[in-house]
């Protein structure tokens, strides 16, 4: 099998770590090969004249070839950063020229804004950065906009949000070129998830609750997240802060910006989803783990959140092995 062509469009401001983060994993699944890194990846990178670029943090990065020059890629990576905003012309038309050409286009960030520019995202469903979600469905009524995915796939094209964000989208095309036993070896050496999947939301709950300023609070938090099938409720977790119930309750909203039971709930449903996704394990079990005690408990809170089952919910993003590929159920974002 003869090496995929990875190019990356460098410009300046782009964000370092959309290019770099990519770069590495890519480069990780090459070596994991052994003696044949050639049937992997080629990673290039290229920008409009051949020049060095500057990158939002101040990090210089050396391109392999002028735009004009580069060979044509199998995969096409758009970086995000302060240099989409108002993007040069060349850069867009380039892209609007070559674009269709590449097998597959992947953007991360506010790379989107980039392919949507050069119209390559008109009638597909994309994400970005949740602060730039706005701004692109504004622009480009065009484009299905889903603010929520930490990364969409339609046909050949995918986009991606924030930063680690396209490592996590660079880790699941490795997968599905080559296996997920060289995608797990390459996360590994990174230290980061194998895989969150793409229909994860942006906000996991600890991102959507704000990070308490008082340490006691903020232990607590913690204590939530790595024992959901714990006794959380509000007494038990008032003792762990040494507050009385009233208190407690009182000072996590304040502090969270969301009730000590909405917490309790993201944190057990976003584990529930992540179990059902990556294990075999059955409906009872995880339930248990997840701190629901019942299939039934779990189900009334997927129904509530997702709109779906848990049987549904894995029917669509099944565990490995016998993974299918769906769209995510909706999801509120009410606290």
């Amino acid at each position: 099998m003869a090496a995929r062509t990875v190019l990356i469009l460098l410009f300046d401001d782009a964000q370092s770590l959309d290019v770099t983060g990519p770069a590495e994993v890519f480069a990780g699944a090459a070596l994991c090969q052994g003696p044949r890194p050639a049937d992997t990846y080629r990673i290039r990178t290229a920008s409009l004249d051949g020049g060095p670029v500057r990158t939002s943090s101040g990090l210089t990065l050396v391109p392999d070839h002028a735009l004009a020059d580069a060979p044509t890629p199998h995969t096409l990576l758009v970086p995000g950063g302060r240099g989409t905003r108002r993007p040069d012309p060349r850069l867009t038309a380039w892209l609007r020229e070559h674009g269709p050409r590449a097998p597959r286009l992947v953007s991360v960030c506010t790379g989107a804004i980039l392919l949507a520019e050069a119209g390559l995202l008109d009638g597909r469903r994309a994400t970005t950065h949740w602060a730039y979600c706005d701004r692109l469905a504004r622009d480009h009524p065009a484009v299905e906009v889903d603010p929520d995915p930490i990364y969409v796939r339609d046909g050949n094209v995918a986009t991606s949000a924030g930063v680690t964000a396209g490592i996590d989208l660079a880790l699941a095309l490795v997968e599905e070129d080559h296996g997920r036993d060289t995608a797990l070896t390459v996360a590994r050496h990174l230290v980061v998830f194998l895989r969150r999947p793409g229909n994860q939301a942006q906000f996991s709950a600890q991102l959507s609750a704000q990070t308490a300023r008082r340490e006691p609070l903020r232990e607590v938090q913690h204590w939530i997240t790595e024992h959901p099938d714990d006794d959380l409720s509000v007494e038990s977790l008032a003792s762990r802060a040494r507050l009385s119930p009233r208190h407690f309750a009182r000072a996590f909203q304040a502090e969270t910006g969301m009730t000590p039971g909405r917490y309790v709930d993201l944190v057990r449903l976003e584990q529930a989803r992540r179990l059902l996704e990556d294990t075999s394990d059955g409906v009872e079990k995880i339930s248990r783990t997840c701190g629901y005690g019942t299939p039934e408990a779990m189900r009334r809170a997927f129904a509530r959140t997702l709109g779906a089952s848990p049987a549904e919910y894995r029917r669509r993003f099944c565990a490995p092995g016998t993974r299918t590929p769906g769209r995510r159920p909706s999801e509120s974002r009410t606290s």
